[in-house]
């Protein structure tokens, strides 16, 4: 019997292509998350990854700026799924943003997941949240993390894939944003954020607007990164006490003053010396090594701005 012919894939010149809408705006937070993208919000535990990720629901179901910075530029309903922290804490936290980002909470557009467990690797887990995202129509999905999602392995890129496509799928299909918090791995903040993130590189691969958090001492910073727009470095941030915010630090904080060298600190001994001073008085007050005083006294000596004498070192200028 003879095989029947192979049916040629369809194609479409590029011009044929559907063009965006000229009004459809490229973001959905400008700068920070891209118009329906799915990405990644990592960083080590404890790192305040559930903050940030309040503070974009916040804004997006406002209209605020994120991290009262970034303006939203788009505005609608949020569905949020927090499986770690228990929903008077969600509260709190997020009445906190509201009351910082001058919104009234009452009305905040903020749709919380009630049940206890969410499993993306189950079918009807799957079935049970599309069902929720195409009642709701949300502008962004926030899954808040991704551990507590699943059974799978999350270093087997055959075991991540479905659950990222799946959601891939709800973001193409139903037209949200999809922003899912993940662990990085710990010790891995000196690491580029998305290669420190735990598990498969599929996870990094997935996103189209990427956050990470990181923790470096005591200060806490922020890096951004697009597909399709350009990327942004580590910006530093503060997580307020009352009520517990994140928020952008303006400044650096300034850079200790340099110490003076050993010679600088000699030659303002010396001047500031009502008598001459002996290489060992000179060393006691310095307070440094003996061939760093050595040193600096035979440089300066050469340098004719200090003489030496049977009674000490003393400044030139005074030299009778």
């Amino acid at each position: 019997m003879k095989p029947l012919p192979t049916k040629p894939l369809p194609t479409l010149r590029a011009a044929q292509l559907t063009a965006a809408p000229s009004a459809a705006p490229s973001w959905l937070i400008e700068g920070l998350w891209s118009a329906q993208a799915v990405g990644i919000i990592g960083g080590e535990p404890k790192c305040c990854k559930s903050f940030l990720a309040l503070d974009l629901a916040v804004a997006v179901a406002s209209g605020s700026p994120c991290l009262r910075c970034f303006p939203a530029a788009q505005r609608g309903p949020v569905l949020l799924f927090a499986a770690e922290d228990a929903a008077v804490v969600v509260r709190q936290r997020l009445e906190g943003i509201a009351a910082v980002a001058g919104v009234d909470f009452e009305t905040l557009d903020v749709h919380l997941i009630t049940v206890p467990t969410l499993r993306l690797d189950r079918h009807d887990d799957r079935q049970a949240l599309a069902a929720t995202v195409a009642q709701l129509q949300p502008t962004l999905l926030v899954l808040d993390p991704f551990v507590r999602l699943h059974g799978i392995d999350e270093n087997a890129a055959a075991e991540v894939a479905p659950l990222l496509a799946y959601l891939r799928h709800l973001q193409r299909d139903l037209h949200t944003a999809v922003a899912l918090v993940h662990h990085a791995r710990k010790g891995a903040a000196h690491e580029r954020g998305g290669q420190a993130l735990r598990g498969s590189s599929e996870f990094h691969a997935w996103g189209d607007s990427n956050l990470y958090m990181r923790r470096i001492g005591g200060q806490l910073q922020l890096s951004v990164e697009h597909r399709a727009a350009a990327s942004r470095g580590w910006l530093p941030l503060a997580l307020s006490e009352d009520p517990p915010v994140l928020r952008i630090l303006d400044q650096q904080p300034a850079p200790a003053p340099a110490r003076p060298s050993c010679r600088e600190r000699i030659e303002k001994i010396l001047a500031e010396a009502a008598e001459p001073l002996s290489q060992r008085q000179i060393r006691n007050i310095v307070q440094a090594r003996t061939g760093d005083v050595s040193q600096a006294l035979a440089a300066l000596v050469a340098d004719r701005r200090v003489i030496k004498s049977a009674a000490g070192y003393q400044p030139a200028a005074t030299r009778p």
